[in-house]
């Protein structure tokens, strides 16, 4: 058995096929499903997925054109993404999904969420990207996120992609390791990367005047508390305090603070992700 579990497709109305990891738990509890950041997949969630996998059903998956999971010749918005992702669960056949949702995945996972509210028993946000951020929407970071894309064009195509990020994989087991080598470093994954990054601030921009309406699915935040990996000290203030402004936003909101962790908390505090979402699992009720 694969640590991440069982590989599984679900075929999109237009006939991409999405690759899932699923590792199956306890039937009558919520299915978690896991939405990785803008240029990673299922295998970021190596950490997290096989505990959850004790509680509930835990599946992680490869957006369209990463991992596993077929290009989208049409688009990678926001949008289209919030939609795939809604048709992953329409052909997992859940009743109820919790969503976890790191970095770009958070405002996938909540426009997901909002479009069919009844079956999302909650929502943990990893560090997520946040339209309460006003730094998102400066001419500093989106240099930033240009030159970060062109360079690693330039190191993909030269095969040292994996060299600059190879500690991401360090401490993961043998098959994850092995996944990672075959997939997470080739030219594909980062001209996908780019494709998102075209539309993403943009239409993320237009949710500060109306931002998806999760009504009142708990909602927990996680935020690392250390800058690096490309954030500044004055960054990480301004996205811990959006983080605190979305669970703020939820009636049954919780923001916790990943205090060993910068962006990456799924790979440097994976337990403090795994008690969250077992809280979700066992039905929280009061405002933290």
């Amino acid at each position: 058995m694969h640590t991440q579990g069982e590989s599984r497709y679900v075929e999109t109305p237009d006939g991409r096929r999405l690759h899932t990891a699923v590792l199956d738990g306890p039937p009558d509890a919520p299915t978690v499903v896991f939405e990785a950041g803008a240029a990673a997949s299922r295998l970021s969630w190596a950490a997290v997925q096989p505990a959850v996998a004790g509680f509930a059903t835990a599946v992680a998956y490869d957006r369209s054109g990463l991992g596993r999971s077929a290009p989208d010749p049409v688009s990678r918005t926001l949008d289209h993404m919030a939609d795939d992702l809604n048709d992953l669960l329409d052909g997992l056949g859940a009743d109820r999904y919790i969503l976890v949702g790191h970095s770009a995945g958070g405002p996938i996972v909540r426009l997901a969420a909002s479009r069919r509210p009844q079956r999302i028993a909650g929502l943990v946000l990893v560090d997520a990207t946040d339209e309460a951020a006003d730094v998102l929407f400066g001419r500093g970071f989106r240099a930033l996120e240009i030159g970060m894309i062109t360079a690693g064009r330039v190191l993909a195509r030269l095969g040292l992609l994996e060299r600059v990020f190879a500690a991401q994989f360090a401490n993961a087991p043998a098959d994850v390791r092995d996944d990672a080598h075959r997939e997470a470093f080739t030219p594909g994954v980062i001209e996908t990367q780019a494709r998102q990054a075209k539309t993403f601030l943009a239409e993320l921009k237009t949710w500060r005047e109306a931002a998806p309406e999760l009504g009142d699915i708990p909602v927990t935040v996680i935020s690392g508390a250390l800058p690096g990996g490309g954030m500044s000290e004055s960054m990480r203030a301004a996205a811990t305090a959006s983080h605190r402004t979305r669970a703020t936003a939820s009636p049954h909101g919780r923001h916790v603070i990943a205090e060993n962790s910068g962006h990456d908390v799924p790979l440097t505090d994976p337990e403090m992700i795994v008690a969250e979402i077992r809280r979700l699992v066992s039905g929280p009720t009061q405002t933290d």
